[in-house]
């Protein structure tokens, strides 16, 4: 057995404790670890296409252990179109190199006002089990002498909602990436997504949602936190 499968094995079976707890304890409960996207270091050290290559042996096998006929036409394409779907699509926000290119321009209407582009439709997908989490996202800023265009606000949370997700950290993410770029602490985000591994699986609530906020900077009072909902339910 190869080195890396010997350590895949070792880590799909430890049996370390979260909290005291062991991951067949917490089951489907929510971890969210920290802001920045578990990756291995040479997480890119081999290219896109060998990637896809590889994907598709893989998930290949999975369909064969789930007894699926490879040799069907229906089936015959599907573990090459679900690798090209995984690397060049769905989680395409995964290589820095998709990251959408922010152009600052002037601030020459000298709006300063809050600027709040809501509905930001997207799609991510549950980290802990692979399936969609769909929702919208409402972002706001208020310019400190800079703006980006309004469609570079959908194309970021677009990026980092292609990955393997929580909420939590990709409300926060999109969040510090608008102050980094924005160079501003005046920056608000909330999400309100509905999670498949929640409606199509386990408990099978269909009827409920989640809601995470970042309010930052001027947003962090409660008048203008009350400004900005009433920018979004109406």
């Amino acid at each position: 057995m190869k080195d890396q499968d010997i350590l895949l094995n070792t880590l799909i079976e430890s049996e370390e404790l979260l909290n005291g707890y062991t991951h067949e304890e917490i089951g489907d409960d929510h971890l969210f670890t920290g802001l920045e996207t578990p990756m291995k270091p040479n997480a890119f050290a081999i290219s896109d296409e060998e990637k896809k290559e590889r994907i598709a042996k893989l998930f290949a096998q999975i369909m064969d252990v789930m007894g699926l006929d490879l040799s069907d036409d229906s089936l015959r394409g599907t573990p090459k179109r679900v690798a090209k779907m995984y690397i060049d699509e769905i989680f395409s926000g995964l290589n820095p190199k998709n990251k959408p290119k922010v152009a600052l321009f002037d601030n020459k209407y000298r709006y300063n006002q809050m600027l709040v582009e809501k509905d930001i439709t997207f799609y991510s997908n549950c980290e802990h089990h692979f399936v969609p989490i769909i929702g919208k996202a409402h972002v706001a800023y208020v310019s400190s002498g800079k703006v980006i265009g309004l469609s570079k606000l959908n194309r970021i949370v677009q990026y980092f909602a292609k990955r393997p997700q929580v909420q939590e950290r990709l409300t926060n993410q999109i969040a510090v990436e608008l102050q980094t770029t924005l160079n501003t602490q005046d920056v608000a985000v909330i999400i309100d997504a509905k999670h498949l591994c929640v409606s199509s699986r386990g408990v099978k609530d269909n009827t409920s949602a989640t809601v995470t906020s970042f309010y930052g900077g001027a947003f962090n009072s409660p008048d203008k936190i009350a400004e900005l909902q009433n920018y979004i339910n109406n």
